[in-house]
């Protein structure tokens, strides 16, 4: 199927304007939306309705927030990379340890995402730029499990719906996609590149229905879409320069975007935006564990600007 750069219209779908907006999630519990600010250390939650975000709650998690993911049941709340370790965040506000510091010493938690089984998966990247950085899956029991070393940028992963493929992106030095083959213990094996991502530096990831990848691309103004074995089947030129995230809420490709070290932004820049697409994809996969197994005290997140 050849590359096409597809005439689509993009909507901007958020009053907001964030500094650097992340990993956005669709909460298959209530049809919500979350997604983060990193500039803030902020978990924001809202609803599409009429075209539009309606933002709900913000919270501030941490310094360096990463990636949230819900928990399965409803009412549960969510699990966050934040500085160098995850902790659950109630509906109602309450930051907890469910880990100890597992990221060295100067680095802080990035992406992530679920697999089928319940882990949650998320990564680090360091600053400066170095290749120690690891990709952890947090077990349904509050395990963290190194499951890949020599990462510089973890960024965007995406499982197919078996759970048996991990398609991964480190976007620091060779700004590809790559894929593992995935055991039903969580290891990894058969480590190869699925392509090279030209023109920009390749962020967030999703995948569709059809088992294509979306992936934003940071200074590209683009996102694209490839197949899994690599051919880019489709880009979408954006208003923003630095798009950093994608998900599907059905058939409504949501994006995140950065202002962060923008000159002179335009209305684009640091927003959501929104685009229709012909495939859709599913809500992210939950972390299948319990808040009963948290075992720091917890305290109050502060609020943060919706």
């Amino acid at each position: 199927m050849p590359h096409s750069q597809t005439s689509r219209t993009v909507e901007i779908l958020s009053d907001a304007r964030y500094v650097q907006a992340e990993s956005p999630r669709w909460d298959g519990r209530d049809g919500s939306l979350a997604w983060i600010d990193m500039a803030t250390g902020s978990l924001h939650r809202g609803r599409i309705a009429h075209g539009r975000i309606v933002p709900e709650t913000a919270v501030v998690v941490g310094a360096q927030i990463g990636a949230p993911i819900p928990l399965a049941e409803p009412g549960a709340g969510w699990l966050v990379g934040v500085d160098r370790r995850v902790v659950h965040v109630s509906d109602d506000g309450i930051v907890s340890a469910l880990t100890g510091d597992i990221a060295g010493t100067g680095d802080y938690m990035n992406d992530g995402g679920g697999d089928p089984s319940g882990r949650f998966w998320v990564g680090s990247q360091s600053m400066p730029r170095d290749p120690h950085c690891t990709l952890w899956s947090i077990e349904p029991d509050g395990t963290p499990v190194a499951r890949l070393g020599g990462v510089t940028v973890s960024n965007g992963l995406a499982f197919d719906r078996t759970g048996s493929t991990l398609y991964y992106i480190d976007t620091l030095p060779h700004r590809s996609i790559e894929a593992f083959d995935v055991a039903p213990d969580g290891q990894l094996s058969n480590r190869r590149t699925v392509c090279r991502v030209d023109g920009g530096n390749p962020d967030g990831m999703a995948i569709d229905r059809d088992g294509m990848l979306w992936v934003a691309v940071w200074d590209a103004a683009e996102v694209r879409r490839y197949s899994p074995d690599g051919v880019l089947l489709e880009s979408i030129a954006l208003p923003a320069t630095r798009p950093t995230a994608v998900v599907l809420v059905d058939t409504l490709l949501v994006i995140t975007t950065a202002s962060i070290g923008i000159a002179e932004p335009t209305e684009a820049d640091g927003a959501l935006l929104g685009v229709r697409v012909e495939v859709g994809g599913e809500p992210a996969f939950p972390w299948r564990g319990t808040t009963a197994i948290v075992h720091d005290a917890g305290t109050v997140a502060g609020e943060a600007a919706l």
